[in-house]
C-alpha cells in the first residue's frame, strides 16, 4: 500500500511522534507537573490523529479511485468503511 501514500511525509510525521512520546517518557522520570505532561500527551495525539488522516486521505486517492474505476465497485466501498470506522476508532 505504498503507493497509497506519500510515504516520505508519513515517515517524517512518525519519527515526529516517536520524538513526542520519548519527550513525554523523560518528563514522567522528571517530575514534571501533570498538566505538562498531559499537554504533550494530547499534542501527539493530534500529530497521531494527522498521520491517519494522511493515510485515510492516500487510501481514498488511490485505493477508491482505483477500485471504483477498475475493480469491483461494492468491495471497494466495503473497504472504505472499514477504514473510515477504523480511523474513526483513533479518536
Amino acid at each position: 500500500m505504498k503507493q497509497c501514500m506519500d510515504s516520505e511525509n508519513l515517515h517524517r510525521r512518525l519519527k515526529k511522534i516517536i520524538g513526542q512520546i520519548q519527550a513525554i517518557d523523560r518528563m514522567v522520570d522528571e517530575d514534571v507537573p501533570c498538566e505538562d505532561i498531559l499537554s504533550q500527551v494530547n499534542a501527539a495525539k493530534s500529530a497521531l490523529h494527522k498521520a491517519g488522516q494522511l493515510i485515510l486521505e492516500g487510501h481514498i486517492k488511490h485505493c477508491v479511485r482505483d477500485g471504483i474505476e477498475h475493480g469491483d465497485a461494492d468491495k471497494t466501498i466495503e473497504g472504505f468503511t472499514k477504514a473510515v470506522e477504523r480511523f474513526a476508532n483513533i479518536i
